[in-house]
């Protein structure tokens, strides 16, 4: 009489239960590929340590963003965004007039419309950035980012992210 195979079973159960725990927990990215304009197309690796200015973020916009953001089309819900912090702890932002403006210098336009000619959210203010706070900004002129929806916290951003290979 033959044993019943209990290898097969248990490596059946143990990936069932591997993708429930993942389904439930919501594991971090380590790998990200970008296709968008707001940083060089390529292969990046999520890493560890303090974000700074300058760095490229693996970050997940504001929950009021993020369904406008689905609803355009412009990302899928619960995509996170790959963007460049621009400002940080100390530095002071403003929106004025359209204009992003960095410790006194204007870096950015905010747009009226997207490029479907639907009016965008603007953010508007001035004020000094606290610690845990970053401002995102890109090169593109029609990148969604913090000249649409202001400064995000360091809980939103997943982490750094240093590219691997790069178009």
């Amino acid at each position: 009489m033959k044993r019943p195979a209990v290898l097969p079973l248990v490596a059946t159960l143990a990936g069932i239960a591997l993708v429930g725990f993942s389904a439930i927990a919501h594991p971090q990215p380590r790998l990200v590929w970008n296709a968008s304009a707001s940083a060089p197309i390529g292969l990046y690796r999520v890493v560890s340590g303090a974000p700074e200015r300058g760095d490229f973020v693996l970050v997940r916009i504001p929950k009021s963003i993020e369904k406008l953001a689905a609803i355009r089309g412009y990302l899928p819900a619960g995509v996170p965004l790959i963007k460049r912090i621009a400002a940080v702890a100390g530095d002071d932002v403003c929106a004025f007039d359209g204009a992003i403006i960095v410790n006194g210098e204007i870096v950015a336009r905010q747009r009226k419309v997207d490029r479907a000619g639907r009016s965008l959210p603007r953010w508007n203010g001035c004020r000094e950035l606290v610690p845990g706070e970053f401002f995102l900004l890109t090169k593109a002129p029609d990148s969604f980012d913090s000249r649409y929806f202001g400064p995000v916290t360091s809980a939103r951003v997943i982490g750094r992210l240093a590219a691997l290979w790069i178009d």
